[in-house]
């Protein structure tokens, strides 16, 4: 699986980060959902340069560090030719000069693996940057997320929307996980289980259950600190597990964003 480590000094920690994404984001022994003026604040001018595309199975969610999120329909038939029509035209009163894109499935050398369960086809091979004809970085959406919504330490991200996203960071180190589709319970996975199907076969009690088993189980699996709940549907939860927090879709954009802060580098990185 892919990791992304940030240009950092040696054994530098979550105290070494800037000053302005501690004051954001509070330090690790302060687990807390960021406010919304927080999130949508840009980290610097190149920052708010970068277009953020995150990619779902319901909508398309688009915004920069000066710009508010907009989103289109998505879908069975969004192609990412599609796509870029689309977003092209919601943001063409938007200034950017660069791209990072959250994709719902697994993403080594930048480029989609396999084609996503819940959209169009042609992801696999499709040229972002001359489509769009700017600078692209394509990442996970579970990871892009995370990425945002880092605290320090070792943390567990799952995303609950239409599928189910996961990645985990270890001083600062982000690994992508393609956990969805694992064998869960009766020949189901957790994605049948936890992701929008799930929600609906289930209701909404069941569901809920079963979000906290599967928390549970894999915090003590992978032995992290603390785990974070992102995704449109981690607003249903009543009551979270222990050691876990609820995340903020938006900072899917703050994750896009960290990518062209600094240089990053994954195991599969071409010399």
């Amino acid at each position: 699986m892919p990791s992304y480590r940030r240009e950092e000094p040696e054994n530098a920690d979550w105290n070494d980060w800037p000053g302005q994404e501690r004051r954001e984001y509070g330090a690790s022994s302060n687990l807390r959902r960021p406010r919304r003026e927080e999130v949508m604040r840009p980290a610097s001018n190149n920052a708010a340069r970068v277009l953020v595309i995150d990619v779902g199975g319901t909508y398309v969610k688009v915004a920069t560090g000066r710009h508010e999120e907009r989103k289109i329909p998505s879908g069975p038939t969004m192609t990412p030719d599609k796509m870029v029509r689309d977003v092209k035209r919601i943001t063409k009163d938007w200034k950017y000069d660069r791209i990072s894109i959250g994709y719902p499935g697994p993403v080594i050398h930048g480029r989609p693996l396999r084609e996503p369960h819940n959209l169009g086809y042609g992801w696999v091979g499709f040229n972002f940057r001359k489509a769009f004809g700017c600078p692209v970085k394509v990442i996970n959406d579970a990871a892009m997320q995370a990425l945002g919504s880092y605290q320090g330490g070792r943390m567990l991200f799952l995303g609950l929307g239409t599928g189910l996203g996961a990645a985990m960071i270890v001083s600062g180190i982000l690994e992508p996980m393609e956990l969805a589709h694992l064998p869960y319970k009766h020949g189901k996975t957790y994605e049948d289980y936890l992701g929008l199907r799930g929600l609906k076969r289930l209701g909404k009690k069941n569901w809920r259950r079963h979000v906290t088993d599967v928390v549970e189980r894999l915090k003590d699996a992978v032995e992290v600190g603390y785990v974070v709940l992102g995704g449109g549907n981690a607003k249903l939860l009543k009551k979270l597990p222990p050691d876990t927090r609820l995340g903020d879709n938006r900072n899917a954009f703050v994750g896009g964003r960290r990518l062209w802060e600094r240089k990053t580098k994954t195991r599969f990185d071409e010399p």
